[in-house]
């Protein structure tokens, strides 16, 4: 890979894909069509669990991301979504339903396993080395690599050009948008096969927001999937190829972004109208 990936359009495609069984998720009541689920390339699929002992948070959820596309989880506090998106990456135990990479069950692996498997991750919080430069939390995010990583390193630099110029600036001190470019950063080191995000937004003003998205873009166009946990709905869900309403644990609505935020009882109960 050569110039700058992060290029090239890219569309709300709105792909479909069959479920296991020809099952299919439960289409918010203004989608024209149900939205399938399962020869995604990344899928939770039909997952209920919760933490160590503890009751199960999350029940016959399903999410799924496909080549291209960006997915975002939404829905109100508590409704589980970070939980969700953590199952899928293995930080929390799957008692029913299963997780597939690109047609492998990884349901069993260990987190570190599936990082090694293409799975970028970058949480809501403590997701930099504060003390190391911008630089160095880049190279950390190529610990698992061989190979010489330094194109890699300049397509991030081309991606969030402010890196570039605080590359030897602690991560500690810059502000808080710059930060989370340094997270994303860090895991497009590891040339994840999927991106998931969790919260990417939070904390930012609202023209940081946007950039972020636009960055967001940017990386789906090289065909990346991405799978994000976002709070500001509306503003995920306009850059959403399909959105995920979840509502205590459970999938209450789903669509492609666009059909979601013209669903008249998705506006009234998580969009204000």
């Amino acid at each position: 890979m050569s110039g700058n990936p992060y290029q090239d359009d890219r569309g709300n495609k709105d792909r479909s894909i069959t479920k296991d069984g020809g099952g299919t998720l439960v289409a918010s009541p203004g989608t024209k069509e149900a939205v399938h689920s399962s020869n995604a390339f990344l899928i939770g699929d039909t997952m209920s669990g919760g933490y160590g002992q503890g009751p199960d948070i999350l029940h016959d959820c399903t999410i799924a991301v496909n080549p291209g596309e960006i997915a975002v989880i939404v829905g109100p506090n508590g409704a589980g979504k970070s939980t969700a998106m953590k199952a899928v990456f293995g930080m929390l135990d799957v008692r029913k339903g299963s997780v597939r990479l690109d047609g492998e069950d990884i349901t069993d692996l260990t987190p570190q396993a599936r990082v090694l498997k293409g799975m970028g991750f970058v949480p809501q919080t403590s997701n930099i080395f504060p003390s190391l430069t911008v630089e160095e939390n880049l190279e950390m995010g190529a610990y698992t690599r061989e190979d010489d990583f330094r194109e890699t390193m300049e397509q991030v630099y081309t991606l969030f050009p402010i890196l570039r110029d605080k590359r030897r600036q602690a991560a500690g001190e810059l502000s808080g948008g710059q930060r989370q470019q340094v997270a994303v950063g860090r895991a497009l080191m590891t040339r994840p096969k999927v991106l998931m995000l969790d919260e990417p937004t939070a904390g930012v003003s609202p023209i940081v927001m946007d950039e972020l998205f636009d960055r967001i873009i940017e990386v789906s166009r090289t065909g990346i999937p991405i799978l994000m946990v976002e709070q500001n709905a509306r503003q995920a869900l306009e850059i959403a190829d399909r959105g995920y309403v979840l509502v205590q644990g459970r999938n209450a609505h789903t669509g492609t972004g666009k059909d979601l935020l013209a669903d008249p009882e998705v506006r009234r109960s998580f969009l204000g109208g």
